[in-house]
């Protein structure tokens, strides 16, 4: 029996699709495919689709903020 122990503490990465990742945004999952595409947002692929971890959308996201006004 194969047994893996997690000594760091850190939680498991959590992976999203790509439809999750758009809700998340409120955009469209198009949008979210150009970012994988154009390296903007990292990914993994799983067979024939994607999935995103969801602390790269969450820093995704705080980079791409700024303060409008």
């Amino acid at each position: 029996m194969l047994t893996v122990s997690h000594s760091s503490g850190l939680s498991d990465p959590k992976f999203l699709t790509i439809a999750e990742v758009a809700t998340m945004m409120r955009v469209s999952k198009m949008t979210v495919y150009r970012l994988v595409h154009g390296g903007e947002l990292p990914a993994v692929r799983v067979g024939r689709s994607f999935r995103v971890q969801e602390s790269d959308v969450d820093e995704y996201l705080r980079k791409s903020f700024y303060n409008a006004g």
